[in-house]
């Protein structure tokens, strides 16, 4: 079993969680992530920690909370969810009123009249996403809409418009208070950053420990949950993160990828070993849950791919 310093638990003030739903989130791995960590992470070697594809922030929080980081850097190229987290950090006690304002207007009204206040202010945020409108009143919408929408997602169409259906939920929990002003408290010391995963590389070292969770390489023609940006994620973006995994590589950093695992449909796939195939890297397969699936009978367990630059 890994081994986190103890002393490092008897320091928590609070417990912060993910603040929203989130295809791909990875709170169900946690407890096998911390398995694989590296051995300098615990010897206190590493003191700087990047996530260049942050999402809902799972491990990013859980790390946080235990290790003793001098600096901690959250990337992503979705503007939406980098304003969100901004928001957080600098306009919290705003965010929470315009969302105390949202979610009460929302309990008062029967089902029907849910529906119709959902694609209400799913319209508006996506007119609101083209102004100036102040950007804890965007975020304070995407709250809403993630916890109310269909399964969680953030998907956007071609034109860049958020577009995910209500998803009819009995008193879904919209927002936590008291979390949200914790996440605030972590994030003040949190660079936030808006742009490509590329970006992470100018805050790599032999001292830094990096964790990828990109947009997962679909396993067939209708389990493409990547377009959470206009323009997805596909083969190409992926080599391209190979490619920046191996630059990553030769200066010293730690590395930790998770993908989605080819031979769960295919055996002979060899994708991923052919991206990830120098001597020192390790590929490992968890088993994981499928979460989302438009047919419930395909929900179950499959396999994952962590993928590491240091031997386990």
């Amino acid at each position: 079993m890994y081994y986190i310093q103890q002393n490092l638990f008897s320091q928590l003030k609070f417990n912060v969680k993910p603040f929203l739903k989130w295809a791909g989130g990875k709170t169900q791995l946690i407890d096998k992530f911390i398995l694989y960590l590296p051995r300098e992470l615990k010897d206190g070697k590493i003191n700087r920690y990047v996530e260049p594809f942050i999402g809902s922030g799972a491990f990013f929080f859980y790390l946080v909370q235990r290790f003793d980081f001098k600096e901690t850097v959250i990337i992503d190229l979705n503007k939406d969810l980098i304003d969100t987290y901004i928001s957080i950090k600098n306009n919290v006690e705003e965010l929470i009123k315009e969302l105390k304002l949202l979610t009460e207007k929302f309990y008062r009204l029967k089902t029907d009249e849910q529906k119709k206040f959902y694609y209400e202010v799913r319209d508006s945020f996506n007119e609101n996403r083209k102004t100036n409108y102040p950007i804890f009143k965007k975020s304070a919408q995407l709250i809403f809409l993630n916890k109310t929408c269909y399964n969680g997602l953030y998907r956007v169409n071609s034109e860049g418009e958020f577009n995910v259906p209500f998803g009819r939920y009995s008193n879904p929990k919209i927002f936590n208070e008291v979390n949200l002003r914790n996440i605030s408290k972590i994030l003040q010391t949190t660079l936030i950053i808006h742009g490509d995963f590329t970006k992470c590389s100018e805050y790599v070292d032999r001292n830094t420990f990096v964790y990828f969770d990109p947009p997962y390489r679909p396993l067939n023609n209708t389990s493409n949950f990547t377009s959470y940006f206009n323009g997805g994620f596909d083969d190409n973006d992926q080599r391209r993160l190979a490619d920046l995994f191996n630059h990553l590589d030769t200066l010293g950093a730690k590395l930790m990828l998770s993908n989605s695992d080819p031979k769960n449909v295919d055996p002979d796939d060899e994708f991923f070993e052919s991206l990830y195939n120098k001597p020192h890297y390790t590929i490992l397969r968890i088993d994981a849950k499928r979460l989302i699936n438009s047919n419930a009978n395909k929900r179950g367990k499959i396999s994952e791919l962590l993928i590491t630059n240091y031997r386990i």
